[in-house]
């Protein structure tokens, strides 16, 4: 009971004083207003699809739409060796796009990173967009997303505004919907403040090419324990463009809606992936982030990468406390962990409530709950497996053109 005691009690200080930490800085935080159409710089929109279906259609009209000058614009959609009807789609769509869009089509299915790659060897944009092909974008977001490029020469990427585009088709979306809003509205906006983002969302973000073309050898051939790395190509980006001494920052004006999971066996596919970039890219960032990487502010993405690595480190100490616990106190622990469930659901419930829904923000606890005892192996399992490859939730989806 001791140890338990005193494990909470050091945790949850740290976490308290990380939260004010976040909170001074998202306070401070304050999008950058889109510029004119004659200051928005040439882009290159990357679209990667993988046995995307018709998705990849409607994310390609959705971009053809956007409030942005088309002549400033090279749109590049890439079938990555799709085993449904994504290339079909994506002939449909030029067809109707017409000279707008260009559409390649890889030989084999070789990963998201590689079709990313042959993207923005072919681009000639100054700023390069890449945006999943299940996302849908605004009228505004590629203007808004882009602008504080052209106000900030330090800025070498740009986050978007991730939100679920499925949160009423099933019960996992409803309840992570609250967190997704929490994740990029607030803790990404704080980071933005601090031009600190740790990783810009493979959904929608924007990389200066300089930025880019400098470490896009590095990026391509990187390895982990030996080990071709074929997922957290956007961690990786952000952190390769980070050591190079730009800045990342976050536009929450800039917003894309994206699909996500809706059953818990591509969800938990879907966690194990993102935990195994961040335990690689952790590493990676621990390398450089101690060192004059660049000229501003570098304590504050040194407190970010302290508050991702206790995450990490305590993943086993939790795990065997509440192991313990269930067994040896198992009323203190059901008590203890519904009273924590409750506190730590209370900020992005409120978050939630002010900004969107009172009624939706409950869903946060129903999430939290769920993620303890249904997911909470995943961080300890990822660890052990860090070194192994694997998108895991890509599969054939079942669409016809119609």
């Amino acid at each position: 009971m001791s140890v338990l005691f005193y494990f909470t009690v050091s945790i949850l200080t740290f976490k308290i004083l990380f939260f004010i930490f976040l909170l001074v800085n998202f306070l401070k935080y304050k999008p950058v207003q889109s510029v004119r159409d004659k200051e928005l710089p040439n882009l290159t929109i990357i679209v990667p699809a993988y046995n995307e279906g018709a998705f990849v259609f409607d994310t390609l009209k959705s971009i053809a739409k956007s409030n942005y000058p088309k002549d400033k614009i090279q749109l590049i959609a890439i079938d990555d060796g799709s085993k449904d009807d994504t290339w079909e789609w994506m002939q449909k769509a030029n067809s109707e796009l017409g000279e707008f869009l260009s559409i390649y089509q890889q030989p084999e299915n070789k990963g998201k990173r590689h079709a990313l790659y042959r993207g923005f060897k072919i681009a000639t944009g100054d700023v390069m967009v890449t945006i999943d092909s299940d996302s849908l974008i605004y009228g505004n977001t590629l203007r808004n997303l882009v602008s504080p490029f052209v106000v900030n020469p330090k800025c070498g990427a740009v986050a978007g505004n991730v939100k679920i585009q499925n949160a009423k088709k099933a019960i996992i979306p409803k309840m992570l919907n609250v967190s997704f809003a929490y994740s990029f509205g607030f803790i990404r906006a704080a980071q933005g403040n601090m031009k600190s983002v740790l990783c810009t969302p493979g959904a929608l973000s924007a990389y200066k090419k300089e930025a880019v073309m400098s470490c896009l050898e590095e990026w391509i051939n990187q390895t982990f324990m030996g080990v071709n790395t074929d997922i957290g190509e956007d961690r990786a980006m952000t952190n390769m463009i980070l050591k190079q001494g730009y800045d990342t920052m976050f536009q929450s004006n800039a917003s894309v809606a994206t699909n996500i999971p809706e059953n818990y066996s591509v969800l938990r596919k879907m966690f194990t992936r993102w935990e195994r970039s961040n335990v690689r890219e952790n590493i990676m960032m621990t390398k450089f982030a101690f060192k004059d990487f660049r000229s501003g502010n570098k304590t504050s993405p040194r407190i970010l990468l302290t508050n991702q690595w206790l995450s990490i480190l305590t993943a086993y100490p939790s795990l065997i406390i509440m192991l313990i616990s269930l067994v040896m106190y198992p009323l203190l622990f059901i008590s203890s962990t519904i009273i924590s469930i409750a506190l730590f659901s209370l900020i992005p419930a409120m978050y939630y409530a002010i900004k969107y829904s009172k009624r939706h923000s409950l869903w946060i606890f129903t999430y939290n709950i769920f993620y303890l005892f249904t997911l909470f192996w995943i961080t300890p399992y990822a660890i052990l497996t860090a070194s192994r490859r694997g998108w895991l939730t890509r599969s054939p989806a079942e669409t016809v053109i119609t």
